[in-house]
């Protein structure tokens, strides 16, 4: 599997304050990230997966509103993640 507990406890500890900060905002809007580009690497080889799609535009759409919510409590945490992950222009 590709998101094993280490995987996990390894982007808790890179963009939360620890391992065991599941909750922040930035550490899921991390675990999105991962979960959204492992999505769209299996995509590129089997572009009929419809479930794969629509569990990707699902998660595209979580990371999105987190980030929104993100951006609407503290604008230099958002901005911070936005860098640290480049996922924005």
């Amino acid at each position: 599997m590709y998101l094993t507990p280490e995987v996990k406890q390894q982007i808790f500890a890179e963009y939360g304050s620890g391992t065991a900060d599941t909750g922040s905002a930035e550490s899921q809007v991390a675990l999105f990230t991962h979960r959204i580009k492992h999505l769209t690497e299996h995509l590129k080889q089997n572009k009929k997966d419809l479930s794969t799609k629509r569990s990707l535009i699902n998660l595209v759409g979580k990371r999105r509103k987190m980030l929104e919510y993100l951006k609407q409590q503290d604008i230099e945490r958002y901005r911070a993640i936005i860098k640290k992950l480049g996922i924005r222009k």
